[in-house]
């Protein structure tokens, strides 16, 4: 069994979200519930119940949302298609991704019965540094994402033409090290006497992982690295 707690915090509010997950057998049993749940007292707002297995489907109870995954190979190409309905608001939506080789993929997001379709290139160059165009065919306008990894560090900067919008990203994801994201979000717009005028939103999230062990099982191996509920990390000894 794993927890997991994530706080987001921006200018003006902050919020909370608890996750506990089960193994049952091939699939997990996923609850969620946000801050909403207990403020005021004890209420379903916010509380999500959830059935999946990984890379087959994911069910969601609190709006009837049913995700479905599959992978074909085209032209000896892996292809990846995700199936998304949601009867709460009624949408449909297909996305898909068909990877070239390891540096190059092609992908695509389109909501059934609307013109909402983004087709997105990715190039990753040395491993560490990811370009990615991005087309609205629906709004007409591009979206341009740059980012690089150094170490359990992500940098990432994204420009959206149409709103002028310029996101500065800075996340980490790791065992060690801890697991949080902060993104700058500054907007330029017309000013007076048609100049420019420019706001800023700053976001952050941080998150943590329990796992709780089953009794009996006191250590297990992590990096190298003996891990002992009572006593925490002990380095692994070389002779």
């Amino acid at each position: 069994m794993k927890a997991s707690l994530k706080g987001r915090y921006t200018n003006d509010k902050s919020t909370a979200a608890v996750t506990l997950s089960v193994n049952a057998g091939d699939g997990k049993l996923r609850a969620s519930m946000t801050d909403a749940t207990v403020i005021k007292g004890p209420s379903l707002n916010g509380l999500t119940l959830a059935v999946e297995k990984p890379g087959f489907f994911i069910i969601d109870y609190d709006d009837f949302r049913f995700q479905f995954m599959n992978s074909v190979r085209v032209a000896e190409k892996p292809l990846k298609l995700t199936y998304i309905h949601s009867r709460g608001d009624n949408r449909t939506v297909v996305d898909g991704s068909l990877a070239f080789d390891s540096a190059n993929k092609l992908s695509a997001n389109y909501m059934l019965g609307t013109r909402n379709c983004k087709l997105k290139y990715s190039y990753v160059h040395g491993g560490v540094t990811t370009l990615e165009p991005c087309y609205d065919i629906g709004k007409n306008a591009w979206d341009f994402a740059i980012s690089r990894r150094v170490n359990d560090d992500v940098f990432k900067a994204t420009y959206l033409t149409l709103s002028k919008d310029l996101a500065l990203e800075w996340s980490r994801n790791s065992k060690f090290n801890g697991t949080f994201k902060v993104m700058l979000l500054k907007h330029y717009g017309g000013g007076l006497l048609g100049g420019y005028s420019c706001s800023c939103n700053l976001y952050t999230e941080s998150s943590e992982e329990f796992l709780f062990l089953a009794w009996g099982v006191s250590r297990y191996s992590l990096g190298g690295n003996r891990f002992d509920p009572s006593v925490g990390f002990e380095e692994k000894k070389t002779e």
